[in-house]
């Protein structure tokens, strides 16, 4: 068996559901959550500090109790908040618990790179400053995120309301735009289900973060990632 643990927003309703439907085809994987408080998006001293390390530290803890094999933050702070932040979040995960991290930001970068895209069509659910931040922090890791579409929310709970047609709707947007891969950021938007169509009609990779985090934790495990259902391009890199 191979056990993931995932670090969890606690107003995330998306990831669990998703992540379960991802591993249907993988009987002898399956993933563990253990939340802390996320309840807001913004770029407020609020805001950023429930990014804070010792909380995020507490509930990996918790999943360690478990002998998980690698540990994941399935949520995307990093995309704002910088790569380093991730980098040395899982450094620590790793040092508190000996269990090998990864996280969805990271993921990314890491599909990126493989897949060569350089041009990202930015897809969250995010407001404008927020969405400005991830442009900038992505565009200094050498991925242009000029083609975006973003829904002006900051309530993490709504995120999971944005419907599935208006999610493809701005994949739709950023393609046309001339994107050479869709990335869905924010691991409780309802992008997962939709990779697979819109990668056959678009012509061009899908990722989406729920997938991407489960792709990162099943290689921080040392675990095939061609395993996952319905992740499209991404579980063949």
């Amino acid at each position: 068996m191979i056990r993931l643990g995932m670090l969890t927003p606690s107003s995330n309703t998306r990831l669990e559901p998703a992540t379960a439907a991802l591993l249907r085809d993988a009987p002898d994987v399956t993933a563990h959550f253990s939340r802390f408080r996320v309840t807001e998006i913004t770029l407020s001293a609020a805001g950023l500090g429930q990014f804070d390390e010792t909380p995020i530290l507490g509930a990996a803890a918790l999943l360690a109790d478990a002998r998980v094999d690698a540990i994941a933050w399935n949520g995307t702070s990093a995309a704002w908040l910088g790569f380093p932040r991730d980098e040395g979040l899982c450094a620590r995960i790793t040092q508190e618990t000996g269990i090998p991290a990864s996280t969805a930001v990271l993921g990314f970068r890491e599909a990126f790179t493989r897949a060569g895209i350089r041009r990202v069509g930015l897809v969250t659910p995010y407001t404008g400053d927020v969405q400005a931040r991830i442009q900038a922090n992505w565009g200094s890791a050498g991925f242009d995120c000029t083609a975006e579409r973003h829904c002006n929310l900051s309530d993490n709970f709504s995120f999971a309301e944005v419907p599935e047609m208006e999610v493809a709707a701005m994949a739709r947007a950023v393609a046309a735009e001339g994107a050479e891969a869709v990335a869905v950021v924010c691991t409780n938007m309802a992008g997962t289900a939709l990779v697979e169509d819109l990668e056959a009609e678009l012509g061009v990779p899908v990722f989406d973060s729920i997938a991407v985090t489960l792709w990162a934790a099943l290689r921080a495990a040392g675990a095939d990632p061609g395993r996952i259902a319905g992740a499209g391009r991404l579980s063949r890199l």
